[in-house]
Order: structure tokens, then sequence, then C-alpha cells
């Protein structure tokens, strides 16, 4: 290994811990959100760097504790270029809008720690280490999926933390059980090079044991049924660009460690028992979200259900084995950049309509085409539409579970897969499509903001007399507070200096059946539409770029995804 090469598996490690305590301890917000940012941009620089050095044969590694391998670089670039769409997107709203001031900078700095855990994951060659490292991501992101400091967010922390350290136990007593079978070596071990190698006389019933409990344990990280139950709340609840990370992060990291422990038990008691174990709790994750889209409200938690059907393909694409395994790397990928740029952009809407209740968000395209546009390329990518990765990969791992003889389950797989495209595909059309009228169907009763009778005795108004505005919580956020109504063109009242035009016409119609409400009837409403996209597109656009790009690349991609998938079937 050339020396130079040892700053690459340190500096996704250090940088991101140095980033975090200056966001403890710069004053200056906007600096502080560029922490995490920069902390992508670490990660993602290194891990680009490793790529390159094992393309050229070369494996770096760090005090025998540090090592990366062609899956290890492979997938810290995931992490890096997941991390920079979430932090980098995640400017534009929905994370510390709605974060109280003062946990801002712990806000931004646990992002940066989050983001050193997975890294350490992903290039630790000791298994232990690699556990430690997920359970650090349940403790840092714990205090991020709360970060609203809600009621239902504080909820949805603390029952992820529960179930999220059941697995985590779980898993640890998985990895002591294979480490007692490592004595039979002579030298104990959880060094995963050792463990891989084939022909090592490992005891069959302690690997057996252990390696069902760590799969069953990453599991529960990995949102699998029927260990998923944490996931729709934390998902939903939590700030935007931190959905985006748990979803295209943290799952693919913890499917990572199921894969690194396959290889081990693969190796000594061979494929079949955690291919029936993974193929199960594969079907199992299809259908609960087959079931629960069907009749999903929430356009946050349809995300956080889709990350679930995702996470239920790869690992049936686990299950099939080697054949498989390049699709699903490159799964990992196209599902954390598509992930990341939904939640995103799901945050963005929640930001300017006030609500994530898909009835409560219709005709997105009328009304504001510059978040609805990027939301359905991605859902399009999302449900696998062509050119982007996941289709390719979808198709690469049903085509090998076919060959490889599980024609049952990938049959099973593609039924449920339907239904989710149907529940996905109906739910994207309520909340995209549809006219201004559309919108304002759907608009719950809101009681009065605003009453400004021109009589001046009690008693005397008329219907016509008693105007007022009555404002959804989306068109308050737009700005409109406090409007009137003159000749048929609402106004804005801007601190004193003059009502100002909103871009609405309307035939308004008062009634007031009691004398501190007002019903208002809006007819004919001509909404000017809202081209903003609420923050930054570029990474959005090079998100949604390279999936569809990436699987048209043979090379250095393709070459890549051989050699990370050669590594699990054990090759050093």
């Amino acid at each position: 290994m050339a020396p130079s090469l040892s700053f690459a598996l340190w500096t996704p490690l250090a940088l991101p811990v140095l980033f975090a305590l200056l966001s403890l301890t710069v004053p200056s917000p906007r600096l502080r959100r560029l922490g995490p940012i920069a902390s992508s941009l670490a990660v993602l620089a290194s891990g680009v760097i490793l790529v390159v050095a094992v393309l050229h044969d070369q494996v770096p590694t760090l005090g025998g504790v540090l090592r990366a391998d062609a899956l290890s670089a492979y997938l810290l670039t995931v992490v890096g270029a997941i991390g920079l769409v979430s932090t980098w997107g995640g400017l534009g709203g929905g994370g510390h809008s709605q974060t109280p001031a003062r946990w801002a900078g712990s806000y931004d700095g646990l992002i940066s720690v989050f983001l050193a855990a997975m890294s350490l994951a992903v290039v630790a060659d000791n298994i232990g280490l690699m556990w430690a490292s997920i359970e650090a991501t349940t403790i840092t992101t714990a205090f991020l999926v709360g970060a609203h400091r809600t009621g239902k967010s504080l909820e949805a922390s603390w029952k992820y933390v529960i179930l999220g350290s059941v697995g985590v136990a779980i898993a640890l007593l998985g990895i002591l059980l294979i480490y007692a079978a490592s004595r039979a070596t002579g030298e104990a071990t959880l060094s995963w090079l050792v463990l891989s190698q084939p022909g090592l006389p490992l005891d069959p019933a302690l690997v057996r044991a252990g390696g069902a409990l760590a799969v069953l344990g990453f599991a529960t990280k990995a949102g699998l049924a029927p260990m998923h139950s944490w996931l729709p709340d934390a998902h939903s609840q939590a700030p935007a660009p931190v959905s985006g990370l748990m979803s295209g992060v943290l799952l693919a990291v913890a499917l990572y460690a199921i894969l690194r422990v396959q290889t081990i038990t693969d190796a000594v008691i061979g494929p079949d028992f955690l291919r029936a174990m993974l193929s199960v709790a594969g079907l199992l994750s299809l259908f609960v979200a087959a079931a629960l889209l069907i009749r999903q409200r929430d356009f946050k938690r349809m995300l956080a259900y889709s990350s679930i059907e995702h996470m239920g393909l790869m690992a049936i694409g686990a299950a099939v084995g080697a054949a498989a395994l390049p699709a699903v790397l490159l799964y990992m990928l196209g599902h954390g950049l598509v992930k990341a740029t939904l939640f995103v952009v799901s945050g963005r809407i929640l930001e300017v309509e006030g609500t994530p209740t898909i009835a409560n968000v219709r005709a997105l395209l009328v009304r504001r085409p510059g978040l609805a546009i990027p939301w359905l390329v991605a859902m399009a990518a999302l449900v696998g539409f062509p050119p982007f990765s996941i289709f390719f990969s979808e198709v690469g791992i049903i085509l090998a579970g076919w060959s490889a003889g599980m024609g049952v389950v990938v049959g099973i797989a593609l039924v449920l897969l339907l239904v989710i495209f149907a529940s996905l595909t109906r739910l994207t059309v309520a909340l995209t499509i549809g006219s201004p009228h559309d919108a304002l169907d759907h608009t719950p009763p809101i009681l009065p903001k605003q009453v400004t009778p021109r009589a001046t005795a009690p008693g005397d108004e008329s219907d016509a007399d008693r105007e007022a505005t009555v404002l959804s919580r989306r068109e308050a956020e737009a700005g409109i507070d406090g409007a009137g109504v003159v000749n048929g063109v609402a106004h804005v009242a801007d601190g004193g200096n003059g009502p100002e035009p909103f871009p609405m016409t309307s035939n308004i119609r008062v009634a007031a059946p009691f004398p501190d409400t007002v019903a208002v009837t809006v007819v004919d409403v001509v909404v000017a539409p809202d081209r903003s996209t609420h923050g930054p597109l570029l990474p959005l656009v090079l998100a949604l770029a390279t999936c569809a790009v990436v699987p048209f690349i043979a090379n250095p991609v393709g070459v890549l995804l051989v050699r990370a998938a050669a590594v699990l079937g054990g090759a050093h």
C-alpha cells in the first residue's frame, strides 16, 4: 500500500468529528450549517480516493483495524454521496426551520457525528468495531429524530431508541457467539478478513446461532419486517435531511453489516440457512409495505414504507447470493440518492404547505411546479422506471433469483411490487395532479383569523359589509397575514406600509351565522403558480442524473461493483 493513502481511511472519521465540534462553538448559524455539508464532502472525497486505489489493486489498511477493500471503498462513497444530497439539499427547509434555536448547533454537530459513525462502520475490519459504530448511530439519530421537540417526534425518538437498542443488543450476542466460535482457530478474533477465509475450523453450531442473531439484530436497523415498526414513525417525524440520511445511509449500512456476517456463515455452514431467513424477511417486508401503502395518507410516511419495500427486495437479493450482489450494491446507491432527494423535497413541501396530509396538498404540479417536478422525476425513479438505476437493480435481482431456483420467491415479490407500484402511483397523482379548484375543495375548514366589519354599530352590519379573510396555513406561511379584500383582489397587510396585492383573484361571498365567525365561499380562484424550488436545486439534479447515468458506465462503475461483490464471495 502506498503510505500516502492512509489519510483516506482516517479523514472520513476525523474531519466530521472536527466539524461537529465547530458546529457547537461557531456563533454564526450560516457557518454552522456548512458543517454537515463539509463532513459529507470529506467522506465522499475519501471514498473516491479509496475507490481509485482498489481499482488499481491496492487495499489500504491502517493499524490492522481499518481496511478499505472494494466493498468498503464503494460503501464509503455511497455514504458521502447520499450525505451530500441530504445536507446540501436540506438547506432549503424541513430541518432548521422547525428546530428550536438553542438546539441548532447540536443538530448540525450530530449529523456530522452520524456521518463519521457510518464511515467507521464500513471501513472497520473488526466486526465488533462495526457493531459499535452502528450502535453509535442509534444514539446520534435518536436526538436527530426528536429535533423538532414535539410530542410526536419525541415519541418516535423513544420508540426508535428502544427497538434499535434491542436490535443491536441481539446483534452483539450474535457477534459474541461468532467470537467464541473463532477460538477453534487457535486465537479468538473478530477480524472479518480472518473469519471470512474458507476452510477455517469454526464451530458450525456457534456460527449458525451467532449468524442468525447478528442478522436478526442488524435487520432491525435495516428496517426489515417484522422489526420495522420504528421506521415509519422515525422517518416521518425527523427533519427531512435526517430522514434522507436514515433511509439512504443507515439502512444501507445495516444491510452491509448483514452481508459481512452472511459471508462468514456461508463459508462455514453453507448459504441455505441465511437464504431462507433473508427470503422470509424480504417477502414479509414487501407484504407489509404493500398493505400499508394502499391506505396511506401522509406523504412522509409513504416514503418510509417505500424504504421498507426496497430493503425487502435488497434482502431477497442478498438471499439469492453472488449472482445478485452487484445488483444489490447498485440498488443501495440508487435507492439512497433517490430517497434522499424525495425526503428533501418532502421537507420543502411540508415547509410551504404546512401539512403532510396528501388530501390537503392537492394540484401541486399546477400550484407549485418548482416542487412538483423534482418530486415526479424522483418518484419515477423510485417506482422503477428506466433509465434509473433502481429499474436495472430490480431486474437484476429478479433474473438472478429466477436463475438460482428461487422462482417462487421472486414471483411473489413481483406481485407485491405491482401492488406497491399502483399504490405509489395513485398517491403521487393525488398529490400532484389536478387544478387549483381541487386544492380548494380539499382544504379543511379553518376558523377566521381576522374579522373587519364595515358597520359602525354592532348588529347593523350586513353580510356584504362583513368582509373578512379566512387564511389557510399554507397561505399564512406564504406571507398573507391580516389580508383584506378590495375589488375582488386579495391584499396583504405589510406592517403598516400599505397592502400588497397577492396573485389571487376571486369572487367572494360572505355569510356570518354567528357574531364571531365568518364563513367564506371562494369562487373562480386563479392562483399564480409558485415556481420556486424553495432550496438548492443542484444537489437534486445531480442525484437524479447520477441514478440515470450510473447503470450505463461499465468502467469503472461496473468493474467496481463486480469486485465489491467478489469480496463478499471470499475474494480479499
